[in-house]
């Protein structure tokens, strides 16, 4: 088996990784030994591997120094996991990355619609055929219960609790948790299942979302939609299914939700994930106060 074969296998049996993070994983790991290789004159073996140390990794970041700050401290956790997986191996004496600084990250603060943007983006769907249906209810989901676009894009008949309004989400590490769906996003997926083509393959029945051809609708198709959606809308920002769950957050927090009850809805492992919210809601107010201040 090739390293980075068995490396796959580890993160994904061993360390139970998303089939999303551990290519993402993979990825950094296989430029990183395609790099070395380039500099060795020839394939990564265990012997240039070994002899691999903190000043290489270095040299390789300033290689990459095209990369933010937030895709070097991801490509950073990579290698790390990667020269961690190769001790535990026995294969490497020690981690060069263990002597590497992680890059300094500046607060994120994700880009989110206002209200209103999100009523334009709702509004710009055109509804008059089933494909349109869908994606109106799609954006509803999205928004409404502020999922992950792997989770709506996964997300089953069978997850709807209509009655009870709430919806099963199966999130990261196959957890799963229950998020209130309200009227609107209901009413829009009643609205699309009724005009929803027959299902030919028995076992993509219950997937929600499809695409023209019966199979579940991709994640790729998700983000397409709404890049075409928002330039419909007249939003010009640069925007993505990410951004309707940030806007979920927010709007929830502006409106005094408790932040431990967001944290259970979007599924974060930490309530310093979540805090994020906190300091979009800061930045919201922050400006109108500056903008209305006498002394301005």
């Amino acid at each position: 088996m090739a390293l980075t074969d068995a490396y796959s296998y580890y993160l994904k049996v061993e360390r139970a990784m998303s089939g999303n993070t551990a290519s993402s994983y993979l990825r950094d790991v296989e430029a990183f030994l395609s790099w070395l290789e380039g500099r060795g004159g020839g394939a990564a073996s265990g012997r240039m591997l070994r002899d691999v140390e903190a000043e290489d990794i270095e040299a390789y970041f300033k290689f990459r120094e095209d990369l933010s700050k937030r895709s070097q401290a991801r490509l950073l956790s990579a290698l790390r996991s990667f020269f961690s997986w190769l001790v535990a191996e026995g294969e490497l004496p020690a981690n060069p990355c263990d002597a590497v600084d992680m890059p300094k990250l500046g607060k994120y603060i994700p880009a989110v619609l206002s209200v209103e943007e999100v009523d334009a983006l709702m509004d710009s769907v055109d509804t008059s055929d089933w494909m349109g249906l869908r994606d109106r209810a799609l954006l509803e989901v999205l928004y409404g219960c502020g999922l992950r676009v792997s989770e709506a894009a996964s997300l089953r008949l069978s997850d709807i609790f209509e009655k009870e309004a709430f919806v099963r989400v199966i999130g990261k590490g196959d957890k799963q948790r229950l998020v209130p769906i309200g009227e609107p996003a209901l009413e829009a997926v009643s609205a699309y299942l009724a005009v929803r083509p027959p299902v030919s393959d028995s076992k993509d029945g219950d997937i929600l979302f499809h695409n023209r051809f019966g199979r579940p609708l991709s994640r790729v198709s998700i983000f397409k939609m709404i890049k075409t959606q928002a330039l419909l809308a007249g939003i010009r920002k640069e925007i993505s299914p990410h951004t309707l769950r940030h806007s979920f957050a927010t709007h929830l927090v502006e409106n005094g939700a408790d932040l431990r009850v967001v944290q259970e809805m979007l599924g974060h492992e930490s309530i310093l994930t979540t805090e994020i919210y906190t300091h979009i809601d800061s930045t919201t107010w922050q400006r109108d106060v500056l903008a209305h201040h006498p002394r301005r």
